[in-house]
This record gives structure tokens, C-alpha cells and sequence, in this order.
């Protein structure tokens, strides 16, 4: 894509809710727009509507891009440029384009108007202004509606680009009535179309329509929701899926948005979770578990070390440490094994003169031999005894815990 002049962008989200990852989606598609022009990304919270407003959506929608790191240039609220609205309601009402109804004020549509634009995703898009009523503009409280506030606000803001979702398509008449009332020109329209659910409908809670928070909070790394939702819609030129932030910045350009609406898939981002948790580092990912979970909070390094390097192969999300930890902190559920070989097993456990893994596997196999035991049952009966659940290498997971607590487990049968 060549460099385009002065490109400015805004992320527009309503505080009337937590932003679920479709909303999330269109920030970063104006995220990495902006700064892969070198220009400017703004979010601009559109709270005007004041019955449906929460105060605490807008710590939420702030708290979502911080986390995936779209970290904005300029923040603006629309509730404090009350002033710009009424001033820009007086010019249309001095034109004869605005009347008062009510209380509100409402834009005189003129008829036999043809309205278009050349979408850059959608191509060119045409309606005529013979199907669009007289709307409203300022309502009787004072706060001026979306179709206003966002037309007044683009221009104010010298906003180059209007990337935002498919559902805007049908309104973008209305802006450009606006525009032309003012005679203003009007950004380029980019609308991106929505994420759908594997049954091909609108994405449900249920089928992933959750927010970027509650991802993280579920054990998702922000890293790996990046890449998943720029592939949501978006398709880099080669076969490549693994993207840092700074390389789909690079790599993306308006022409290989997608027309047609992607789907969901779960097992997706979990491939990218897993493929991101397996880049870590030791110490990344420990640190990582300690800020996430409880049981590692309180965890040694060395132990919690030993831990992570057993099941961090069969993790695939953050919360899955404590899923696969919990044989080293509590003894599992199983049936234990029969009281006979639990007590050789204990013997052969008692002489072991020091405890680590090396000198485990070498004395316990020494075991093995010198008594003709069947090696499968006998780390069978071991697993059974000391964690009664399914382990990593069992003369691995052995030597997480002192000799003092593997003792104690088998006097627990």
C-alpha cells in the first residue's frame, strides 16, 4: 500500500458496556492503519447518549487497548464538546437544514439526492435520499445524537479514515447529507464486515462474543488475541499466521481486508495461545504464572520452575497451570493402588538416599530390576499412590516434592 498523506483515525467506541472482541477488532484494524502510515489513532468515546451511558465502560474500553498494547495518541469525550455541536446545530439552522421539533432538532433531507461513495472494502455503495426521513440531530436534553456528533466530529479532528463495522453502511446516507450541508469533504469509508459465529449468525456470548478482558482473565495471552482477531478479517500476502504487533504494523494494508464476514473458531485461538505460551521463556512464563495464578503466587522459584517445565506442553491457556499443577499441591481422586504394592513402593521410595530426579530414575530402576517388578506397574502403582491422578514422567514429577511429602502421600492410602 503506498503511504497516504496525514492519515488520522478514530476508534469511537459507546460506554454502554464492556467492548466484546468484534468492537475490539475495529480498533485494531484503525490501530494498525494509522501506524502503518505513520499517522495519528484517537479514540474518542461517544457517551452522549446519557440514559444508556456506565461510567465504568469507559475504564473497560481504556483497560482493553492498554492491554493489547493500541496505545492511542489523543483521547477526547464527546459529553465535554457540548459547545462544538451547538455551535455547528446554529450554522445548519441559520441554512434553513435544521428545524426545532419538540424540543430536539431535527435535519431537513432534501429529496432526489443521489448519495455515494467508493467503500474500501465494499467498492462503490449508492442510495438516494428518497428513503431517508427528516433525523434527529440534537435531542431535547441538548446532546446531539451519533449521526451528528461522529460528522462534526471527523471533520473537527481531520479524521482521513472512517473504519468501522458493516452495520454502518445503512447510515453513511445520513453522514453524507451532513457533510455536503456543511460543505465539508467527507473521510474515506472503510466498513469491515462483522465477526459471525460458527452457525454463520451474528456472534453470541456463548460462541465467543465476550470481551478482551474476560479473555485475559479465562488465561489468553494479549499477544495471541492481537494475531487472532488481525486474521479475523484481514489476510497477510504469504502463508504466514504468527504476527507480533510491530509486524502486522508492516504488513497491513486496506486492500487485503476481506468483503465477506469471517467466522469464529475457538480452536483457533487456542492454537494461537498454545504457539504463544511455547515462545516463552522459562523465566517469561513463570513470571507470567505468578501474576495470573495463586498457586503459583505463592510457589518457590525452583519448584514452580520444575512445575512449568512438566506441563507447559499440555498447556494451552495461562489457566491451564493450575488445571495440570494441582497433583504437586493436593493429592488427586483415583482409586489407590492395591495395599501390597503400595507398601513395596513406599520401600523402594525410603531408600533413596538423595532426592533428585536423576538419582530417583537410577535407584527406582535399580528397584525394578533387582526385585523382577513389571516397570509399568510398578510407575503405575507410584503414580497412583503418591498422586491418584495422571502425571507428567513420574520420576520427574517425584522429584518436585521432597521425599518427607511423597512418604506422607503413601501413609494416606
Amino acid at each position: 500500500m503506498q503511504r497516504m498523506e496525514k492519515v488520522i483515525v478514530r476508534y469511537a467506541p459507546s460506554p454502554t458496556g464492556i467492548p466484546h472482541i468484534g468492537n475490539i477488532r475495529t480498533a485494531l484494524y484503525n490501530f494498525l492503519l494509522a501506524k502503518s502510515q505513520k499517522g495519528k489513532f484517537i479514540v474518542r468515546i461517544e457517551d452522549t447518549d446519557r440514559k444508556r451511558f456506565v461510567q465504568e465502560s469507559v475504564k473497560a474500553i481504556e483497560d482493553s487497548l492498554k492491554v493489547l498494547r493500541l496505545n492511542w495518541d489523543e483521547v477526547y469525550r464527546q459529553s465535554e464538546r457540548l459547545s462544538i455541536y451547538h455551535r455547528d446545530l446554529e450554522l445548519l439552522a441559520e441554512k434553513g437544514l435544521a428545524y426545532e421539533d419538540s424540543g430536539a432538532w431535527r435535519f431537513k433531507v432534501g429529496k432526489g439526492k443521489k448519495l455515494k461513495w467508493n467503500d474500501l472494502v465494499h467498492g462503490q455503495v449508492e442510495f438516494t435520499s428518497d428513503v431517508i426521513e427528516d433525523f434527529v440531530i440534537v435531542k431535547s436534553d441538548g446532546y446531539p445524537t451519533y449521526h451528528f456528533a461522529s460528522v462534526v466530529d471527523d471533520h473537527d479532528l481531520k479524521i482521513s479514515h472512517v473504519l468501522r463495522g458493516d452495520e454502518w453502511i445503512s447510515s453513511t446516507p445520513k453522514h453524507l447529507l451532513l457533510y455536503q450541508a456543511f460543505g465539508w469533504d467527507h473521510p474515506q469509508f472503510i466498513h469491515v464486515p462483522a465477526i459471525l459465529g460458527p452457525d454463520k449468525k451474528k456472534l453470541s456470548k456463548r460462541e465467543g462474543a465476550r470481551s478482551v478482558l474476560e479473555y485475559i482473565d479465562d488465561g489468553y495471552l494479549p499477544e495471541a488475541l492481537v494475531n487472532f482477531l488481525a486474521l479475523l478479517g484481514w489476510s497477510p500476502k504469504g502463508d504466514k499466521e504468527l504476527f507480533t504487533l510491530d509486524e502486522l504494523i508492516s504488513e497491513f494494508s486496506t486492500e487485503r481486508l476481506n468483503k465477506n464476514s469471517p467466522i469464529f473458531n475457538l480452536e483457533k485461538l487456542n492454537w494461537f495461545n498454545k504457539k504463544y505460551l511455547a515462545k516463552y521463556t522459562p523465566e517469561d512464563l513463570l513470571s507470567q504464572l505468578r501474576k495470573f495464578s495463586k498457586k503459583a503466587k505463592s510457589e518457590e522459584d525452583e519448584r514452580l520452575a520444575m512445575i512449568i517445565n512438566l506441563i507447559r506442553d499440555r498447556m494451552t491457556t495461562l489457566a491451564d497451570f493450575d488445571k495440570y499443577s494441582g497433583i504437586f499441591f493436593e493429592k488427586g481422586k483415583e482409586s489407590p493402588p492395591p495395599k501390597e504394592k503400595a507398601i513395596q513402593a513406599k520401600e523402594a521410595v525410603a531408600k533413596i538416599e538423595e532426592w533428585d530426579e536423576k538419582t530417583i530414575e537410577e535407584s527406582l530402576e535399580k528397584y525394578i530390576k533387582e526385585n523382577n517388578l513389571n516397570p509399568s506397574d510398578f510407575k503405575n502403582t507410584l503414580r497412583l499412590a503418591v498422586f491418584a491422578d495422571n502425571t507428567p514422567p513420574i520420576y520427574q514429577s517425584l522429584a518436585v516434592l521432597t521425599k518427607e511429602e511423597v512418604l506422607r502421600r503413601f501413609t494416606k492410602i
